[in-house]
C-alpha cells in the first residue's frame, strides 16, 4: 500500500515531496522540433462482444427498459463513453465472431432466431443486437465501427454476402434488403475482420492453413472502391511471430492489417492468473513488468514485417489486449466481470505509451473490453454504473488522439524492483497534439517514491507544464457502486525551472498527462 495519500501528494508535487528521492533529477528532453509518426486516434478503440453483460445488461436492455436509453442503448454509459471520444468499437467479438451468423441479427426484432452462445456461458443469444442496433451505437458515440466476420464456421459466401449488405449502394437484393430493414445509405466499415484467433477458438488453423484461406475469403469481399474498409487478418500471440510471417509472405493483396493479442496475467499462468483485488506489491510489479512484455513482442513482429512489407503497407493491430485476472464476484450475468483498480489504471497506460512508441506499425488496437468485461471502462449492475480507473487514464490521453510522436529522451532514470523483478521504474510519451500543443505523459510505476524529472524542450522555451494525476492511497483501490471517486484524477502542475524548462514531480503510482506549452524558439 502507499502510505501518503493522495491529497498529500498532490501537495507535495508543488513544494519539496517528503517521499521526492533523494537521487538527481531524471533528465527528460522533449525535441519539438522533430515530429514522428501520427499516432493513430484508433490506438484508443474499444471492444464490444456478445459475452456476460458486455453487450446485453451493460449496453444495451432494449427500448422497452425502464433504463433510460436511446433505441435500446442506456444513456449512462453511451454518454460516459462519449467523453472519451471513442474513435472505434470492434463487435461482435472475439470467439463469438466465429460463431456468429450475421442473418440472425437482421429484420423484424421478434422474428429474430434465439441460438446459444456456445462460446460463453450457454446462455440464450437473442440476437436482440445485430448489425443496425451495433451501427446505431457507434453513431450514438461518434465512433467507427470494426466489423468482424465469421471464418471459423461460416462460408466465403456467406461473409461476402455481409459485406454486400453493409456497404452496396446498388439495387441488389441485399442492398434493397437492408434499405427495407430501416437504413438506406450503406453502413460505414472502418475495419473488416477475416476472421478471429484463428489459431485457437476461430478454427485451430496452422499459420500458413489460415493464410491460404484468408486469400481465398478475401477475394471475394467486393465493396465498392470508395467504401473499402481496412481489411483485418487474424494473427498470432505471445512469442509467436510466426502467424505475421506467414501471412506477411503470403498474402500480397487485399490485406492492411495483421492482428495481434496480449493479455497481462500477473502470476503468467493460464489457471491461476491472480486476484482483482487484494493483492500484494508483488502481484502489482508482477503485473506492471509482464505488460511492459508487449514492448518486446511488438518489436519482434515489427522486424518480421519491415523485412515482408519494406513499404510499410500493413500494420500491426492490438486489437485485444488489458488484463485477465481469476473469475471474481460478479452480478447476475456476469462473465470474465472483474473489478478494475489503480493497478489496470497504470497498465492501461504503459500500454498506451508503447503503443505510442510504436505508432509507425500500430495504427489500431482495441482495449478488452468496453462494458463489463475484463479491463473495462465502464462496469454496471441493474441500473447503476460506475466508471473506473481505465476509464480516466483513456480520457486523460485523448489529446493524443492524431497527434504527432515526439523523441522523448530520458537520462538517468531509475529502476523499479521487488525480489527478482525489476523494471522501470518510469514510462514516457511525448507528442504535438492536433491542437498544437505538446502532451507528455508519465507513468510511474514504483509505489513508494516520487520520481524528479528535469524537463527540457528542443525548440521550446517552457513556460507551464499543467495536467492531472491519476493516483490512490491503495494499489488496489477502486471505485465501487457506493463509492464512485475513490480513484479519479486531480490537477497537477509543475514548477519552472527559470531557465526555459521546468521541474515535475510524479507521485507514487501514478499516471501523469500534461500539456507543455510556452514560446517557440529557434
Amino acid at each position: 500500500m502507499i502510505k501518503t495519500s493522495l491529497v498529500a501528494a498532490l501537495v507535495a508535487a508543488a513544494c519539496a515531496p517528503a517521499w521526492a528521492q533523494d537521487a538527481a533529477p531524471v533528465q527528460l528532453v522533449i525535441d519539438t522540433t522533430r515530429p514522428g509518426a501520427l499516432i493513430d486516434k484508433d490506438i484508443q478503440g474499444q471492444f464490444a462482444e456478445h459475452l456476460g453483460l458486455g453487450i446485453y445488461g451493460g449496453l444495451w436492455v432494449g427500448p422497452q427498459s425502464k433504463i433510460p436509453n436511446v433505441h435500446g442503448w442506456r444513456k449512462d454509459v453511451v454518454g460516459a463513453l462519449r467523453e472519451l471520444h471513442v474513435p472505434l468499437v470492434r463487435w461482435p467479438g472475439g470467439c463469438f465472431a466465429d460463431r456468429y451468423h450475421w442473418r440472425d441479427g437482421i429484420g423484424p426484432a421478434a422474428k429474430r432466431p434465439v441460438r446459444v452462445n456456445a462460446m460463453w456461458g450457454g446462455v440464450p443469444e437473442t440476437n436482440a443486437v445485430g448489425t443496425h442496433e451495433f451501427f446505431d451505437l457507434v453513431d450514438q458515440l461518434g465512433a467507427r465501427a470494426y466489423v468482424n466476420g465469421n471464418m471459423g464456421s461460416g462460408s466465403v459466401q456467406e461473409m461476402s454476402d455481409w459485406m454486400e449488405y453493409l456497404t452496396a449502394d446498388s439495387q441488389s437484393t441485399l442492398a434493397k434488403e437492408r434499405r427495407a430493414n430501416g437504413h438506406a445509405k450503406p453502413f460505414p466499415v472502418a475495419y473488416f475482420g477475416v476472421g478471429n484467433e484463428s489459431w485457437g477458438c476461430g478454427g485451430h488453423m496452422k499459420p500458413e492453413q489460415y493464410a491460404a484461406n484468408y486469400e481465398q475469403y478475401a477475394n471475394f469481399l467486393e465493396p465498392a472502391p470508395q467504401r473499402r474498409p481496412r481489411f483485418v487478418a487474424s494473427g498470432g500471440n505471445d512469442e509467436d511471430t510466426s502467424w505475421t510471417e506467414a501471412i506477411s509472405a503470403r498474402v500480397k493483396g487485399n490485406i492492411d492489417d495483421i492482428t495481434f493479442h496480449y493479455y497481462t496475467i500477473p502470476t503468467g499462468v493460464w489457471a491461476h492468473k491472480g486476484a482483482a483485488v487484494g493483492f500484494d506489491e508483488a502481484a502489482w510489479i508482477q503485473t506492471l513488468s509482464r505488460t511492459e512484455r508487449i514492448d518486446g513482442l511488438i518489436a519482434k513482429n515489427a522486424a518480421v514485417l519491415d523485412r515482408n512489407d519494406p513499404e510499410k503497407k500493413i500494420g500491426f493491430a492490438v486489437d485485444e489486449w488489458g488484463t485477465w485476472y481469476d473469475d471474481g464476484p460478479a452480478p447476475a450475468g456476469g462473465v470474465l466481470y472483474q473489478q478494475n483498480t489503480l493497478r489496470d489504471a497504470l497498465v492501461a497506460a504503459l500500454n498506451l505509451n508503447i503503443f505510442h512508441a510504436h505508432a509507425d506499425r500500430v495504427h489500431m488496437t482495441s482495449i478488452a473490453q468496453m462494458v463489463d468485461v475484463l479491463q473495462s471502462m465502464v462496469l454496471t449492475d441493474g441500473a447503476r454504473m460506475v466508471v473506473t480507473p481505465t476509464y480516466h487514464v483513456f480520457r486523460m490521453y485523448v489529446p493524443f488522439q492524431d497527434a504527432a510522436a515526439l523523441p522523448a529522451a530520458l537520462t538517468g532514470a531509475p529502476e523499479y524492483a521487488l525480489g527478482d523483478v525489476r523494471m522501470p521504474a518510469l514510462s514516457v510519451s511525448a507528442a504535438r497534439g492536433k491542437d498544437g500543443v505538446v502532451h507528455v505523459s508519465l507513468v510511474n510505476s514504483d509505489p513508494h517514491h516520487a520520481i524528479t524529472v528535469a524537463l527540457k524542450a528542443t525548440g521550446l522555451q517552457v513556460a507551464s507544464v499543467r495536467g492531472e494525476a491519476l493516483s490512490a492511497a491503495q494499489l488496489d483501490a477502486r471505485n465501487t457502486f457506493d463509492a464512485p471517486d475513490i480513484v479519479h484524477p486531480s490537477p497537477w502542475k509543475a514548477v519552472p525551472d527559470g531557465h526555459g524548462g521546468a521541474t515535475l514531480t510524479v507521485p507514487p503510482a501514478s499516471v501523469v498527462v500534461a500539456a507543455v506549452t510556452g514560446t517557440a524558439t529557434p
